[in-house]
């Protein structure tokens, strides 16, 4: 089915089931664009052409479908699930996109005989458990020590069988006289001791420790009522060791919490999402993730589809989930929670620390790179930041102008700094196209639209200043372009007064003047100049081209030399125009290509 507009969607309308279920939407290339759940597909579906669009994303989208797809499920929490699963496989363009393509460490418990435990990115089917996947090798490798001290496991490789045991054909190591293993290869451990530990374990790993320590207890208990005090000892220093643990990463209340705790936060085009797994009142697992939402998804929405792919990463098996709003989460065996007070406020308090904090890791990663290169630049960047009271460091900046050929011809350059550097590989040239002659607002408003309008089908971040050379007009111009496009809140927009050097910002009345020898200005000018140039140097190869001539040209009767004769005398088109309402405008025309051909010309303007 071809869907173009909304015209022609109504024909295949009442085909869209009532049903709950998931849509895909393909474009003319058969690519999958989209995937969405709903649990009245008619409805979901048609809001896309029945109703007014106001984000430009959306419509976008709309534009591009040529096919739907339908899938039917028996309930909303089928359809969640099974969308998540398909974007997780597909990555449609237009669906929320987790950028997080790492391979997390798993603990595995090797199906063997007395099985050993280490850590792999690997799972295999062989029958062995898997454990995790933990987010850190480093805390890995301090969970595996943290056993290692507490439970004595096996970390050899023998092939302990029953029968090799039975024959004798292994000794024990350093690690059994250490006190790290009790000597199943010799016959030392039963299996079903063995097994007693790997539950103790499990225990450690989710963060249940209680039943870890009681279980030491009534074991140092047994050997002090033997007598074995030396044994008794060692086992003390085992249920000290756990309790100091415990009372380090217990956050709350250890009777009763054993949830999972998300907190969102927004960042122009991106969002973060942080991810605590409290079990037991301990975290056991802390995990941030960047999200791109390629259609102006609301956070609700990006925070729903989050936790699913986060629980489903992290195998968490939690009934209940602590978020900072209400969200619609459809699986009803899932309680969700928004706390004002008490220990999961605490927790979800401690999630929004974690999330800002990877936030400005990520801002002060890009300071140093720069700082790196160079420090002088940083502190540019820093000063200028300060002068003009931006929320961030100008890591991104992009200045436009405009200029037209002989008084016709309009085209725009755009420029494009980054780190305080010139990025010439993007650098822009525009041709006007919507503009009918010189009109210099018009045109600027139309090479900031087109630019942005790109970077927002490309998804990628917009600069952090955009420089207009030019007054009020031209800074209006290009802030009703970023009005349309959505985005004049994701930048900060200044013009630059071309005579007096003046600073404006949109909507105020008063100017910005810097020191005339201030670091910054000397750096906006330089941004001011480079546009220029590299504007005059796209008009003179499309000169040399000769893919433009001068308005004069097109004049029937006006040749090539008489429209240079004017030229060299006039210095543009516009000044010759002008001369239709001057009084001796005829007359200095006249002197200079004769009465004939003045009249030729004057008749052309009047006439346009």
């Amino acid at each position: 089915m071809i869907i173009m507009t909304a015209e022609e969607f109504q024909h295949i309308a009442s085909s869209i089931p009532k049903l709950p279920g998931i849509y895909k939407y393909y474009d003319t290339n058969n690519e999958l664009l989209y995937v969405g759940k709903a649990k009245h597909l008619r409805k979901r579906v048609s809001s896309y052409f029945t109703k007014t669009l106001t984000s430009y994303k959306t419509h976008e989208l709309v534009q591009r479908i040529s096919r739907i797809e339908f899938t039917i499920v028996n309930s909303e929490q089928d359809a969640f699930l099974l969308e998540n699963t398909l974007i997780k496989q597909f990555q449609p363009k237009y669906n929320i996109n987790l950028k997080d393509d790492k391979t997390y460490p798993f603990l595995v418990i090797k199906n063997e005989p007395f099985p050993r435990i280490f850590f792999t990115r690997n799972k295999i089917n062989d029958g062995s458990e898997y454990l995790g996947p933990y987010t850190s090798v480093k805390k890995v490798r301090e969970l595996l020590e943290f056993i290692k001290q507490t439970i004595p496991l096996r970390n050899c490789s023998l092939n302990l069988t029953d029968n090799n045991i039975n024959k004798k054909k292994f000794k024990v190591c350093l690690e059994y006289h250490l006190g790290n293993c009790k000597g199943p290869c010799e016959g030392l451990q039963t299996a079903v001791d063995y097994q007693e530990g790997l539950i103790q374990m499990k225990n450690l790993l989710k963060g249940n420790l209680s039943p870890v320590i009681r279980h030491y207890k009534d074991e140092m208990k047994k050997n002090s009522s033997f007598l074995n005090f030396e044994k008794a000892a060692l086992i003390k220093q085992k249920i000290d060791f756990l309790e100091n643990y415990q009372s380090h990463s217990v956050v709350a209340n250890t009777k009763s919490i054993n949830v999972d705790v998300f907190t969102f936060q927004r960042e122009k085009e991106t969002a973060y999402v942080n991810f605590l797994m409290v079990r037991n009142g301990a975290i056991i697992q802390t995990h941030t993730i960047k999200v791109e939402t390629p259609l102006d998804e609301t956070p609700e929405e990006v925070l729903t589809y989050t936790i699913a792919q986060l629980r489903n990463t992290f195998n968490s098996d939690a009934t209940e989930i602590v978020v900072p709003y209400k969200i619609e989460y459809p699986q009803n065996d899932i309680v969700v929670k928004v706390p004002k007070s008490g220990d999961r406020k605490k927790l979800l308090d401690l999630s929004l620390k974690n999330v800002n904090y990877f936030i400005g890791e990520l801002k002060n990663k890009e300071r140093l790179q720069l700082n790196k290169k160079d420090p002088d630049k940083l502190k540019l960047l820093e000063q200028l930041q300060a002068d003009l009271q931006l929320q961030e460091i100008p890591l991104h900046i992009e200045c436009f102008d405009n200029s037209n050929f002989q008084g016709s011809y309009p085209v725009a350059a755009m420029v494009c700094f980054k780190n305080g550097e010139p990025s010439k590989k993007d650098y822009r040239h525009f041709n006007i196209k919507t503009v009918e002659g010189i009109n210099d607002f018009a045109s600027m408003k139309e090479a900031v639209y087109r630019r942005y309008k790109r970077l927002k089908e490309e998804n990628t971040d917009m600069p952090q200043l955009i420089i207009i050379d030019g007054g009020k007009g031209q800074l209006s111009s290009a802030v009703e372009a970023l009005k349309e496009l959505s985005a004049e809140n994701k930048t900060t927009v200044i013009g630059l007064a071309k005579n007096v050097e003046e600073i404006f910002f949109a909507g105020d009345t008063i100017s910005l003047k810097l020191p005339y020898n201030s670091k910054s200005l000397h750096f906006i000018r330089r941004i001011r100049d480079e546009v220029h140039r590299f504007g005059i140097t796209f008009h003179r190869n499309k000169r040399s081209k000769g893919t433009f001539k001068n308005e004069l040209e097109e004049i029937p009767g006006i040749g090539p030399n008489t429209a240079a004769t004017l030229l060299k005398e006039f210095k543009s088109v516009k000044t010759i125009k002008e001369l239709i309402n001057k009084d001796n405008g005829e007359m200095e025309l006249e002197k200079v290509i004769g009465n004939s051909k003045t009249k030729i010309v004057l008749n052309y303007f009047r006439k346009k």
